[in-house]
């Protein structure tokens, strides 16, 4: 099984440690993150979605026209955009980067955030309607004839898609959101499953989860996994730098918007908090301390040690099921380049170690 490492870049430079300023969207920025991507080996960079962000579609297509073979991951919300119309974007975009495009579905757990957007429904109806949201999509994708879907949410009459995806294996689609309603439309529909940083064992339970799901309409998912690795020389340093993190994200909270909210909003956030109150160090180097400081804020959680002990770590998520990372820095360009540089080659090389030794005694 091959593994996939995605990266993210974002319209400024920015992080939990690093406040928001100049320009909202900074094509510069833009173009260095996504060629530091590129040239580190990276697959693909995620392009995130929320309620107040530029638009995730427009920002990818900027990345693929200043790289070569990176993919873009981009994060889409249902409702907002017509299934038809969304499909039809981004198989043209696919088109446009000769297969480079996935599509990361966010449902969006925060009833505040989508309101913003205009959005008054619940989280239960969101799923349901990202359900069908996504069988519109799929049918705009691969019909031959015009079609017709009339649901809860959505009336197609003669729907026919001129442009499909470029590859014939068609567009990947990620999914997003660890509730019982999100793992049942992800059995139905998600090509990768993503899960943010969890503990093994919190990870093997979705692992299976979702499998059970999946197994259901005779599909077999791949899973991902969201981390924010933390390397130096030694680990002593490593957990030095971890402590930094944590000192320099409490006291510029208020200047990069990631003080804990009063309510946590979504089922992600919740599992990364209980893991954070077993402790701030769990399994062999997972730290969460940054997800406790932020109420779990997105992708919060790290693996702290020398790159060759954040590998092995990564290995034994891929034990589990893991084959596509999804890791970003708290210095988003300078990591990013020493993930490609210390830690990537490390866990290519070692998960093809582990394939040979499977494939040798499976012979």
């Amino acid at each position: 099984m091959s593994v996939e490492f995605i990266g993210f870049v974002n319209g400024q430079n920015q992080s939990e440690i690093i406040p928001p300023s100049g320009p909202v969207i900074d094509p510069a920025h833009v173009e260095a993150a996504a060629k530091i991507h590129e040239n580190g080996g990276f697959d693909r960079t995620l392009i995130a979605f929320h309620s107040h962000s530029p638009d995730s579609l427009l920002l990818a297509q900027h990345v693929a026209g200043v790289t070569r073979d990176l993919g873009v991951l981009i994060a889409h919300r249902p409702g907002f955009t017509a299934p038809t119309l969304a499909a039809r974007q981004l198989a043209t975009l696919d088109h446009l980067t000769r297969g480079r495009v996935a599509v990361h579905i966010i449902t969006g757990g925060s009833d505040v955030e989508l309101q913003a957007d205009g959005d008054h429904t619940t989280k239960a109806e969101r799923y349901a309607r990202t359900g069908e949201y996504l069988d519109i999509v799929r049918q705009e994708w691969t019909a031959t004839a015009p079609f017709d879907h009339q649901g809860r949410f959505y009336d197609v009459r003669g729907a026919r898609s001129q442009v499909r995806p470029y590859r014939q294996g068609g567009i990947p689609v990620y999914f997003g959101g660890s509730s019982d309603e999100a793992i049942a439309v992800a059995g139905r529909h998600a090509d990768v499953y993503a899960l943010w940083g969890e503990t093994y064992a919190q990870v093997h339970e979705t692992v299976s989860r979702v499998r059970t799901a999946a197994a259901a309409y005779g599909r077999t998912p791949r899973f991902s996994l969201s981390l924010r690795p933390i390397l130096a020389d030694s680990e002593e340093e490593a957990w030095r730098k971890a402590d930094h993190i944590l000192e320099t994200a409490r006291a510029l909270q208020e200047r990069t918007g990631y003080a804990r909210p009063a309510v946590i909003p979504n089922e992600g956030s919740r599992r990364l908090l209980a893991a954070a109150e077993q402790g701030v160090r769990l399994d062999k180097r997972l730290w969460t301390g940054l997800a406790a400081l932020t109420g779990a804020r997105g992708n919060s959680t790290a693996l702290v040690g020398t790159p060759d002990q954040v590998a092995e770590a990564l290995l034994d998520y891929y034990r589990i099921g893991i084959s596509t990372f999804l890791i970003r820095g708290f210095d988003p360009l300078l990591d990013a380049y020493v993930y490609g540089r210390d830690l990537i080659p490390r866990v290519r090389s070692l998960v093809a170690a582990e394939d040979r030794a499977a494939s040798d005694r499976a012979a």
